[in-house]
């Protein structure tokens, strides 16, 4: 079964890698989907191989990029906002 989840692992680690191509190629809404889909693999490796070696750091590292990614996501809506001129509301300023 540890096998299976390590082959798992490096299967996604593909799909990581492939992601990479959309960093380079695409604006900065591209760009920010291409980091959170290395993210959610960096996360599901971490969550294969926890499982895999019954490591429980592993799952805490996994769990803690998932907060981190959440609020990445956040920061950057709040970020193009403030270039587009707008406030927090999503309103045009006054």
């Amino acid at each position: 079964m540890a096998d299976f989840l390590v082959a798992a692992a490096g299967v996604l680690l593909l799909i990581a890698a492939t992601g990479l191509l959309g960093v380079w190629r695409s604006g900065a809404v591209g760009r920010m989907m291409a980091l959170q889909l290395l993210g959610t693999c960096a996360i599901a490796v971490l969550l294969l191989l926890a499982i895999a070696q019954q490591d429980a750091a592993v799952l805490d590292v996994a769990l803690v990029l998932a907060v981190l990614a959440a609020c990445a996501v956040a920061a950057f809506r709040a970020f193009a906002l403030r270039g587009r001129g707008r406030g927090p509301e999503g309103r045009g300023a006054p």
